[in-house]
């Protein structure tokens, strides 16, 4: 069985006010537990203790951390019959502390015991170790000896990567001397010959310096200067403050140096900015002696509360190594969901919030959370608030349906207009003999209905909730059909123009009348839509989404056309046939009457081109179901737009005036 939800307490901000390393260890039950006063038993308090801060940056961490174990402990398939939870206690960048720490973490509950475990409710199963190389160093020499596996996620210099004989100990990082071979690689591809190395006066900082001094020697780099720095200032040092703030700047002002390289912690960062603003607080100095600066994987870019204000050009284009790691989008999430009363039992978060945002909570709220605060919290992104944000409510799933107005009313029409064209495609089947169904051939006349009776119906497709299929579908099918539409348009121009010119006499042109030239244009022309609809739909077709963000009350369902360059390849081919059969056939339009349809085709491709002119700016102006209808107006219009210039004065005469059709008349200049 999993254990039921336990008590949780609140963890005094003594903890983590230093800014000091994390010490997790994991246990069989959430709670924190509280240590002794650490201020009593180490007498080199930092130099910042005098006014406690916390460092923001850290606090990341300790949700990295929450988080873990709340996702395992959420899954029963990862450690069943198993809740995890941790202790958090800091280092204070102290060995002593570290050591005592170790063994709290090993033994202590409520008295310290070392060797006995007095609580048989807590069952330490690892420990994970501190950013820093120091502290994982310090803590496995106990840990060694009672076989608790320690996971160290620092990064370690290799003269102490010894340590891996350790059989509890395991780095879930790079060795630290990878990064030096990344550094002179740095170094040689921006020609910086000089550099400047600051380094933590410690053991760490002495390796590092023994390994890239003798790499920046066999590359042919130069060190200006090396500088060795405190970690933390301590009150015991007041008295050479000023000698260090000195020396420190006879490196930054060195001018032989091209960058600065930094070797430390992230707290060897925050120290080095804090004595250069002692020396020139107005950063008018700083600020002249623009140097790179390059610092390695372990420093994290951090600023106690009282430097935020502070002026940080002296480090901006500053280069930093990393570690690659995955994102996780549930820990986005997971950060995004924290709020200032989320749980009582962190007691990192107040101190976090006021200083990270300069917001104080007052004490009485945080006693009692041809009682006196509303707990609230980010709905999902499923949800949306109501009015007086009480409640969260589902989103609704919108599209472009049948059942609606709008829908009903586009389907009547595709329907309206799909059997108008049917009659029309009737009616010249009927009378296919009769010299004005012949004229500008006749098969053509056929294939330019027959393409219109599928362009209205090619609009049924972007009705109704979208899905692969119909996403897949209805964009190329279309494409093809329009451009199949317009090239029997531009087909039946160009036979105009050539039906002209063979009635010249000895005209050569009198052999392309007929089928070929229909066959010439209108199949090349749809075969090059159909190629770029076929590549389209093999490198990036379209595909259904859900849209959660562009209103704040529904969920879109749309189609996602994979690749909008190709969308708009489509669009602009079969505006390109357009515009070539409008060209065409304006300048046919004053040919004899005898053999003219330029002049209605002229008609019908103004307007077509007008609706598509009009498309563009209508359609990115929408979203969701109006931009669907958007198009869809677009493909009923236009089709609307051929089927009546072109096919209109042609059923008139054949319905209407059956004495215009015969060939006396259709010889004359004029109906």
């Amino acid at each position: 069985m999993r254990c039921p939800e336990t008590e949780t307490f609140p963890v005094p901000h003594e903890w983590y006010q230093s800014g000091g390393l994390i010490i997790g260890g994991i246990a069989s039950q959430f709670y924190y537990s509280i240590i002794e006063d650490l201020f009593k038993e180490n007498p080199s308090q930092n130099l910042f203790d005098d006014n406690p801060h916390m460092v923001t940056k850290f606090y990341q961490h300790i949700l990295a951390l929450a988080f873990a174990v709340k996702v395992i402990n959420e899954n029963p398939n990862l450690l069943p019959n198993v809740t995890l939870g941790f202790h958090i206690y800091d280092s204070y960048y102290d060995a002593r502390i570290t050591y005592r720490n170790t063994l709290d973490l090993l033994f202590k509950m409520h008295r310290f015991a070392p060797n006995y475990k007095c609580d048989s409710q807590k069952n330490l199963i690892a420990i994970i170790g501190g950013l820093n190389s120091d502290t994982s160093f310090h803590m496995a020499d106990t840990l060694r000896l009672y076989k608790i596996p320690q996971l160290a996620y620092g990064s370690f210099p290799q003269e102490e990567s010894d340590i891996d004989h350790f059989l509890s100990f395991y780095r879930m990082v790079p060795n630290e001397a990878h990064q030096y071979m990344a550094i002179i690689n740095l170094l040689q591809h921006f020609g910086w010959t000089w550099v400047g190395l600051f380094v933590t006066d410690d053991d760490g900082g002495e390796n590092f310096l023994q390994a890239l001094e003798q790499l920046l020697y066999q590359h042919g780099f130069c060190s200006a200067f090396t500088q060795r720095m405190e970690k933390i200032a301590h009150f015991d040092m007041l008295g050479e403050i000023f000698e260090m703030i000195d020396k420190y700047y006879e490196g930054v002002t060195n001018d032989k140096a091209n960058a600065f390289i930094v070797y430390g912690d992230s707290l060897t960062l925050t120290w080095l900015r804090s004595v250069i603003f002692l020396r020139d607080p107005g950063n008018k100095e700083s600020a002249s002696f623009r140097k790179v600066w390059i610092m390695t994987t372990q420093i994290d870019f951090v600023l106690l509360s009282f430097q935020k204000s502070w002026d940080l050009e002296l480090f901006q284009g500053a280069i930093s190594f990393t570690i690659h790691s995955n994102e996780l989008l549930e820990f986005h999430e997971f950060l995004q969901s924290i709020k200032p009363y989320w749980n009582p039992g962190d007691g990192f978060l107040k101190d976090f919030w006021e200083q990270a945002f300069d917001c104080p909570f007052p004490d009485l709220v945080m006693q009692d959370m041809e009682t006196y605060m509303n707990d609230c919290f980010r709905c999902p992104k499923a949800q949306y608030p109501n009015k007086n944000k009480t409640a969260c409510i589902q989103k609704t799933m919108t599209f472009l349906s049948y059942e609606e107005p709008l829908g009903i009313s586009l389907a009547s029409f595709a329907l309206s207009f799909f059997l108008f064209t049917a009659l029309v495609l009737g009616t010249f089947i009927m009378y296919k003999d009769t010299p004005i169904v012949k004229a500008n051939n006749r098969d053509l006349t056929y294939s330019l209905i027959v393409s219109l009776l599928l362009c209205f119906l090619s609009s049924l497709l972007f009705l109704g909730e979208p899905c692969k299929v119909s996403c897949l579908l209805r964009q190329p099918t279309f494409g093809i059909i329009f451009s199949m539409a317009v090239s029997c348009v531009l087909a039946k121009t160009v036979t105009v123009v050539l039906a002209f010119m063979a009635t010249k006499p000895g005209s050569s042109m009198r052999k392309w009348v007929g089928k070929r030239l229909a066959y010439s244009v209108v199949i090349p022309c749809s075969l090059i839509q159909s190629t770029i609809c076929t590549v389209w739909l093999m490198t990036s077709p379209p595909f259904p989404e859900l849209d959660i963000h562009s209103s704040a009350e529904e969920i879109i369902v749309q189609c996602n056309e994979g690749s909008v360059t190709m969308f708009y390849c489509v669009l602009g081919y079969m505006g390109l046939l357009a515009i070539a059969s409008f060209v065409a056939a304006f300048a046919a339009r004053k040919l004899p009457d005898s053999f003219n349809e330029a002049k209605f085709i002229t008609f019908s491709m103004l307007l077509f081109c007008s609706v598509w002119l009009s498309f563009f700016p209508a359609y990115l102006s929408t979203r969701g179901k109006h931009m669907v209808a958007v198009e869809i107006f677009s493909i009923l219009s236009s089709s609307a737009g051929l089927l009546g210039c072109i096919f209109a004065p042609k059923c008139y005469i054949i319905i209407l005036r059956p004495e215009l059709n015969n060939r006396e008349q259709l010889i004359q200049k004029r109906y």
